[in-house]
């Protein structure tokens, strides 16, 4: 056999070239992405999956115009809280009688509607007296000055932080459910509010209206404007496989809930992790808005009205606050006007098919917000009318 030549294997070699060329041209990366598509507001928005380094990117891209939430606050140490809730979680779900209804109020200030409320509970009739409990949570770093007298002296509960854009605030209301759990076992109702909250009825018709109510009342609604926003901002898959995007609920953060209900939320642990994480962003960072509707639709949703008892004027609303009554226009006109007012019901779960429950007509009552000023003019009209049902 002849041996090669040099300039044989040269031959042979340019020959091979061409084809060496096409087969190692690199065939170009399909990158995938991800198209929210809402063809219609009143349905929750098609997820086409991508890389979770993708979302993470664009989540960080969003955030660049938008600070973050503030901090945890240094006392977030929640292993006396867990202690609480565990005990609070072991009383009995049936109250005794008779039943009391639990007032709770979660504040960083003092309460400019005090006078109004001390009114509004010593102006009972025989059957009512000491049918209710006053429970004050109180930011530690807050001012109270007034300090906290009457009947609300001596009602302040072992309190911390309560921060907006956090989970503080629902974790601030947990705190409330678990001590007025353990306190009485006569509360069966357990109404939460804030400072700038009036009741707008007598005693007596508040009571007889919640204590005869098997229902928690808790606004539920669901395909909300923002919905997506709100479940997405903990990360991409924060809140699976928990919480899915289609149990995620948005709802008032002043509900009034029932014994066994109040019993629920201190004994989850499962979906309050997925809520209590900080949040990528502020501006769609309201747990205490998420959290109680999403738990109660996802636990027992049979078991409200999906609708808050605590009237609110979303008109002209500013920076996630609704509008504010001033003094000029507060009046028993407005009075009469919330009254009238039909609730807004929300997502009944399997309950839509039950008629008695979709034809409620629940009275607001109390409401909200309203200026500290205006609690002279309150006090004129409460005796012979907002106390005069």
């Amino acid at each position: 056999m002849l041996s090669p030549t040099p300039f044989s294997l040269l031959c042979a070699l340019l020959l091979c070239l061409p084809f060496a060329i096409v087969f190692t041209i690199i065939t170009p990366t399909t990158i995938t992405t991800t198209t929210t598509i809402n063809t219609n507001s009143l349905e929750p928005p098609i997820i086409i999956h991508e890389p979770t380094s993708t979302i993470h990117q664009n989540l960080i891209n969003k955030t660049t115009s938008t600070p973050p939430p503030p901090p945890l606050p240094d006392d977030d140490d929640d292993r006396d809280d867990k202690s609480l809730l565990r005990v609070a979680s072991r009383v009995k779900s049936k109250p005794k009688s008779p039943k009391k209804i639990a007032f709770m109020f979660l504040t960083t200030t003092p309460l400019p509607f005090a006078p109004l409320w001390e009114l509004f509970f010593n102006q009972t009739k025989r059957k009512h007296k000491n049918l209710f409990n006053i429970y004050i949570h109180a930011d530690p770093k807050g001012s109270y000055d007034p300090p906290f007298r009457g009947v609300f002296a001596h009602r302040v509960i072992p309190s911390k932080r309560a921060i907006r854009f956090t989970p503080t605030l629902a974790s601030a209301a947990r705190r409330l459910l678990a001590q007025a759990l353990l306190h009485d076992p006569s509360n069966s109702m357990f109404a939460l509010f804030s400072p700038s909250c009036i009741p707008i009825h007598s005693f007596g018709f508040v009571y007889d209206t919640l204590a005869n109510s098997n229902y928690s009342f808790i606004e539920i609604l669901q395909n909300e404007e923002g919905t997506y926003d709100r479940w997405v901002v903990r990360g991409h898959d924060a809140m699976l496989p928990e919480v899915k995007l289609e149990d995620f609920r948005i709802g008032s953060q002043f509900w009034v809930l029932t014994r066994r209900h109040a019993r629920i939320v201190v004994s989850d642990k499962r979906i309050w992790a997925k809520f209590n994480q900080p949040c990528v962003r502020w501006d769609t960072c309201y747990p205490e808005e998420n959290y109680f509707p999403t738990l109660l639709h996802m636990s027992d949703p049979r078991g409200s009205v999906p609708a808050t008892l605590t009237h609110v004027n979303w008109t002209g609303s500013f920076d996630g606050h609704p509008r504010m009554y001033e003094s000029a226009e507060v009046g028993p006109e407005l009075i009469r006007g919330i009254r009238k007012l039909g609730l807004r019901y929300g997502d009944y779960g399997n309950n839509g098919s039950d008629v008695s429950v979709r034809k409620q007509s629940d009275p607001f009552l109390f409401a909200r917000k309203f200026h500290p000023n205006t609690v002279q003019t309150l006090l004129t009209i409460a005796r012979d009318f907002i106390f005069k049902d």
